[in-house]
Formats: C-alpha cells, structure tokens, sequence
C-alpha cells in the first residue's frame, strides 16, 4: 500500500517539476561554452544563443518564457538585445551598464517595475494558493486510495 502511495506521489512531483519542452536545443550552445572560444570570436548569433542559455539556467521552463515576453516578446530586437548583453556580461566578463543596461528599458516599459504580481518572484500570493491546492489533492488521494483499501479487506 505504502509503495503504491509512494510511487503515485513520486510522478505527481516528477510531473510537476517537468520542465516544459523548449523548441531550443541547447546542447549546441553549451558545447559553445565549454570550448571557452574568446568573445572577440563570436557572432552576435552565438552570443544571443549564449545569453538565452544563460537566461534558461536562471530561469527554467516557464519562468523563462515569462521573461522573455517582458523584455519584448519571441524575435523581438528588444529580447534578442538582452540575450547578447547577458553573454556580455557572463560569459565575455564585459561591463554592459549593470542589470538595467542588460536588461535595457523595456522592462520599465512592460510594467515589470512595480507590477505587485511579479513583486515577489515565484512566491507571490496565487502560486502560494497553487501549492496549498496540489497538498490538498495529495492528502485527499491518500485518504481516499486508504479508504479503497480498508474497505476491500472488510469485505474479504
């Protein structure tokens, strides 16, 4: 019973945690990195792949796809301008004018400042409410799979 219960909560927290399949591959652009070829080699095209890299390993799934509607949206000059600044700044080691001038002003413009939604990064108050319910769903699947069992060894 144990190990039912177990393996049932094991796949719902692997589900959960899944990240969402990216139609990047970054296998190329990690091989990139790992060969440690100087920045005065790369295209802005490497560089942009690099700093979307970078971005994915802070941001994961979701949170990242989030980011980049912010600072402009998918194919947007705006977001392709970030990913090439945060190369810059990660991988070349160059100053490109601290957070805001990686970022650029589109940030200010998109409403992240100040947005009481994004305030708290991932721990605001409708993901708190979300993992209330997803602890909830679980003691109520065990109760529930507990129940079944006693139950069917009553009727035996």
């Amino acid at each position: 019973m144990r190990k039912i219960f177990f393996a049932i909560i094991a796949v719902m927290l692997v589900g959960t945690g899944l990240v969402s399949a990216d139609e990047h591959n970054f296998a190329e652009t990690k091989q990139l990195i790992d060969s440690g070829v100087g920045c005065n080699k790369l295209t802005d095209e490497q560089l942009e792949a690099i700093g979307e890299y970078y971005m994915e390993q802070m941001h994961p799934g979701e949170s990242h796809e989030i980011m980049d509607q912010m600072m402009g949206g998918e194919g947007s000059e705006s977001l392709r301008q970030v990913h090439i600044n945060m190369a810059k700044r990660l991988y070349c080691n160059e100053d490109v004018g601290g957070m805001m001038g990686m970022m650029g002003s589109n940030m200010m413009s998109s409403g992240m400042m100040g947005n009481f939604g994004y305030g708290f990064g991932y721990w605001n108050f409708i993901n708190i409410l979300y993992i209330i319910l997803l602890i909830g769903l679980i003691i109520l699947v065990y109760l529930w799979i507990l129940r079944l069992l006693k139950n069917k060894r009553g009727k035996r």
